[in-house]
């Protein structure tokens, strides 16, 4: 992903480039992983309805997936500490327009302002790394040091947003987060050196384009299908929209001079399958994550500080495991490793799927999640290594770059699909039993109403004591059962693509090859 610089243009790294980048690439994934704890506070003082609880996540995760490769270019462009700096700049106008958010549209533009300055500051940091040391063994070290800073962003995020927001005001946690982010800016701007490698660089403006409108509208379609319903004209618009512009994509990919997406990597079956179990195995984590921050939060209403527990199960173990990891990684094909994790990561979803929605002792999470969390920890270790071992050595950073990319495709539709599929489920099940129920009929009207507006999860926030809020047993049933059903999905989406791993990945180099993008990927 990153490109060797021209002498004229490179510098050693020295020690202040290696602190600013590792600053800022930990604080993008603190800005990332921060929202999903505060799921709960967001329901109980926005009032979320239908589908747009969703979008708190998935308005910080597309422009990291749409932009990030674009970003790198333009760093490698125009000089890397711009965009180092500008980045962390824009997620601290990111999270102040978040943190004084008096509703739910002006949430979305911080996080997506944020999200944009994530997608800059992500590929920046490791490039500039890549790009200041000159042997494999400063290199990987280097690398080393900006994965763990990474993981750590992953590790500290639930701790910062369940302390700061232990008084209640979610406010508080984005405040947290942009005095780091000003922190990031300001080391950026004085400590780190700049690099830049524009020799062959070019945008690929019809790629972008074209991507980012047929992501947005299958992200469009998918969330909103839920509570404006899968028929609405607008849902079948934003269908017809994303298929359109995706294979637009298609085309503009197969004739651009430098392509975002390289197509002809993909006449290779081995790449193509690693691609497939990228994006599953992605949206498989990312699906369970956001179903446990609602489960603890809008569903269970546990503190922050009680949800940030489990995140910590989920991110932590990615960081503590790392060195074990690294050691298999040099030890054992990564595509055993890469089904093993996708494994731990199914069975640890089907027992999450078991627990009774009203069991709220953080102690019956810490099996299933922690299978995840080390199944994760296996599988986002072992799937650019994976990818990459299927193609000659000179395509390697082409397979990497793009591998990056899908990952993170998964992991922007893991919120969107789990939600909708959940969401969907509890609202049947709930009609169904909210009919069958002996409330008075009152109490049905005025639960029905609430539902009709926001859901189930509109039910189970209004005042226990007001008509509907008779109806909230119910309603929490209904959403236990829709996230059961989702757990289910991600752990039926991890064993596919862990059977995939293991059946369909055969063949590719004897070695094993840990790439720059496989040392450190992004957790939730």
């Amino acid at each position: 992903m990153s490109q060797i610089d021209s002498p004229n243009t490179t510098r050693s790294l020295g020690p202040g480039t290696l602190i600013a980048s590792c600053l800022a690439v930990c604080l993008a994934q603190i800005a990332l992983a921060m929202p999903a704890v505060l799921n709960g506070l967001f329901q109980s003082d926005l009032h979320p309805i239908g589908s747009q609880l969703t979008w708190i996540s998935d308005a910080f995760l597309l422009p990291v997936t749409v932009l990030e490769l674009t970003f790198g270019v333009l760093g490698d462009l125009f000089g890397r500490k711009r965009l180092l700096v500008g980045g962390s700049a824009l997620i601290v106008l990111g999270e102040i327009v978040a943190a004084a958010a008096g509703g739910i549209d002006l949430l979305w533009v911080g996080q997506a302002i944020a999200g944009l300055g994530a997608a800059a500051v992500f590929p920046t940091s490791l490039a500039m790394i890549a790009a200041g040391t000159h042997t494999a063994r400063d290199r990987a070290r280097s690398i080393a040091t900006w994965a763990a800073a990474l993981s750590s962003g992953g590790f500290v995020a639930p701790v910062v947003a369940g302390v700061a927001a232990g008084n209640g005001s979610w406010r508080a946690a984005f405040v947290v987060v942009t005095v780091l982010a000003v922190l990031s800016t300001v080391v950026s701007q004085l400590l780190a050196k700049n690099s830049s490698a524009p020799q062959g660089r070019s945008l690929d403006w019809g790629g972008q384009v074209t991507i980012l409108i047929g992501l947005f509208a299958l992200l469009y379609a998918v969330i909103q299908g839920e509570s404006d319903g899968w028929s609405a004209p607008s849902v079948i618009i934003a269908f017809v929209v994303a298929a359109v512009f995706l294979v637009l994509f298609v085309v503009a990919e197969s004739r651009a001079r430098a392509p975002m997406l390289r197509l002809d990597l993909f006449r290779n079956r081995a790449f193509t399958v690693a691609s497939i179990i990228a994006v599953v195995g992605m949206f498989s984590f990312l699906g369970t994550a956001y179903a446990t921050s609602i489960r603890l939060g809008p569903i269970q209403h546990q503190s922050p500080l009680r949800t940030s527990v489990a995140f910590v199960l989920l991110n932590g173990i990615t960081l503590v495991q790392a060195p074990l990891t690294s050691r298999l990684l040099e030890r054992v094909n990564p595509r055993w490793l890469l089904g093993a994790g996708l494994l731990l990561m199914a069975v640890g979803d089907f027992l999450a799927a078991g627990l009774d929605v009203h069991d709220t002792a953080l102690t019956s999470l810490i099996l299933p999640l922690a299978l995840v969390g080390i199944g994760f920890a296996l599988t986002v270790s072992s799937i650019t290594a994976t990818a990459v071992n299927t193609v000659p050595i000179h395509f390697a950073g082409m397979a990497s770059a793009s591998t990056s990319l899908l990952r993170d495709l998964g992991f922007t539709l893991g919120p969107a699909i789990i939600g909708a599929v959940a969401l969907s489920r509890a609202a049947s099940v709930f009609d169904t039993n909210l009919a069958a129920s002996s409330l008075a009929p009152q109490v049905k009207g005025a639960a029905s109403a609430v539902a009709q507006e926001g859901g189930p999860l509109a039910v189970n926030s209004v005042p226990p004591a007001s008509p509907p809020g008779q109806a909230a047993a119910l309603a929490v049933d209904a959403l236990g059962n829709g996230y059961s059903i989702g757990y289910l999905v991600c752990g039926a989406a991890a064993l596919v693509a862990g059977v995939l791993a293991a059946v369909a990945l055969r063949g590719g180099r004897a070695d094993t090859m840990v790439t720059e993008e496989s040392l450190g990927l992004r957790t939730t």
